[in-house]
């Protein structure tokens, strides 16, 4: 014990002095950043202490409200737009989400886990009392960068903080569960809505309302405590400055390696929930109750496959159940696309939702065990608002492609980013047995 308390004492300046070139390849991932095989006792868990329950609940709360924002229901009719403009929507949340990268270490220096509790559910809360008051679409644009803006702050922070959980595999696919199961509920109620009560689409935006609100609420009193100095103080081997650790962050090839996986899952998820409805209508003579069921079933599969393949996760090994998931992915996508069978298509989604699912929670997890403790922030909430900008991207992309060459141009792009993402997973510069820290995380070895 007395060594390892003596360590930092002779070696003061070992994580900081690390250049980009250090890490760029498996080799100088060194033993000593890993923690022994025994340390999961002294993680910190979801339900101990008490607080972490109430501000575990608060992140899968908020989650949720993110998932219940996907959709764009009715727009194309209430204002008589194309698919390109239409997706305007989907694009201007990169900006937000840009921004959030940006000044997601300034608000947790300066404001901590507080700040980002209450200027994320504040984003959302705002935006949607306009969205709801239907304006004119360029307003309506302006505001979707606003919730950009919250999600990429809200994404990083929780993210960050739950993966550093012991159990954090499952944790993980429990919080983005919550995302699953608020975008499985969007369709839901917007078709009770529409269909039953014949209201227009800018009334879903009321139940927004009252779900930030509650997120806004909760998260505010669950991490009142944690300002800036508190998250100072729990990060002491970070840099003072308050733009440093994106800087140090960025200089590290595994960060934009994770960040541009999840910038292409976050496309295709997003872009397949988007879309989905259309593509079963217009190419699968699928009626409006039969649409919406797919696209229900494709978001309740990836809720699923969250919470019962994290375990599967935490057994397998986050590299191995990474490549796994995404072939079996490649394979459902291609009975999507070529078989012309409304029921074929509709459990080909969900399948491909459940196996879709694990994919953003485990790298996110994979992330902060490969990175030094006081850059998790900067790199998952670099990857998290990067990825969303993937979120933002494609689906103005495909609903571009769909204006000029029709919707049933989605599955060649959705299959074409499957492949682009296993590519970069591949391509994660480990050389598993040669370190044992790399070799556990690979292996499944080391427990969470």
């Amino acid at each position: 014990m007395s060594a390892i308390e003596l360590h930092p004492l002779t070696e003061p300046s070992r994580t900081p002095s690390l250049s980009s070139k250090d890490v760029l390849g498996p080799e100088n991932i060194r033993d000593e950043t890993e923690p022994p095989r025994d340390a999961v006792d002294a993680l910190p868990r979801w339900n101990y202490p008490k607080v972490h329950m109430w501000r575990t609940f608060a992140a899968f709360w908020s989650f949720f409200v993110v998932g219940m924002n996907d959709g764009s229901y009715g727009l194309e009719e209430y204002y008589s737009l194309n698919y390109t403009i239409v997706s305007l929507i989907f694009l201007s949340p990169f900006a937000g989400y840009s921004l959030a990268a940006i000044t997601n270490n300034l608000v947790h220096i300066r404001l901590g886990q507080r700040g980002v509790a209450i200027i994320g559910p504040c984003c959302h809360l705002i935006s949607y009392i306009v969205l709801a008051l239907h304006p004119p679409y360029a307003v309506l644009v302006v505001m979707f960068i606003f919730v950009g803006f919250g999600n990429g702050l809200i994404d990083a922070a929780w993210c960050a903080w739950l993966a550093n959980m012991a159990n954090a595999n499952q944790i993980a696919g429990f919080l983005h569960c919550f995302y699953a199961v608020g975008a499985t509920a969007a369709p839901l109620v917007a078709t009770g809505l529409f269909s039953r009560s014949g209201v227009e689409w800018y009334y879903y935006y009321y139940i927004l309302i009252g779900t930030s609100f509650i997120e806004l609420a909760t998260s505010t009193l669950a991490f009142w405590t944690q300002t800036g100095a508190r998250y100072c103080a729990d990060n002491p081997s970070t840099q003072t400055q308050t733009s440093g650790r994106t800087r140090e962050a960025i200089k590290y090839k595994l960060t934009w390696i994770f960040a541009l996986f999840i910038f292409g899952y976050m496309g295709a998820e997003v872009s397949l929930g988007g879309w989905i409805v259309v593509f079963m209508t217009k190419l699968r003579s699928a009626t409006s109750f039969q649409s919406g069921a797919t696209a229900t079933g494709f978001w309740a599969g990836m809720a699923v496959g969250r919470v019962v393949l994290g375990f599967v996760t935490a057994r397998l090994g986050e590299f191995r159940s990474v490549l796994v998931y995404i072939g079996i992915s490649i394979g459902l996508e291609l009975v999507f696309w070529l078989v012309p069978n409304l029921i074929v298509s509709a459990v080909a989604v969900a399948l491909l939702g459940a196996f879709l699912g694990p994919l953003f929670p485990t790298a996110m997890v994979l992330v902060t065990k490969m990175m030094p403790r006081h850059l998790h922030v900067g790199s998952v909430g670099f990857a998290a608002a990067i990825g969303g900008s993937g979120g933002a991207i494609f689906p103005f992309l495909v609903g571009a492609i769909a204006q000029e060459k029709g919707v049933e141009s989605l599955q060649p792009v959705i299959l074409s980013i499957l492949v682009l993402i296993l590519g970069l997973w591949v391509s994660i510069p480990w050389v598993g047995k040669r370190m044992r820290g790399v070799e556990s995380a690979m292996e499944g070895g080391r427990a969470d």
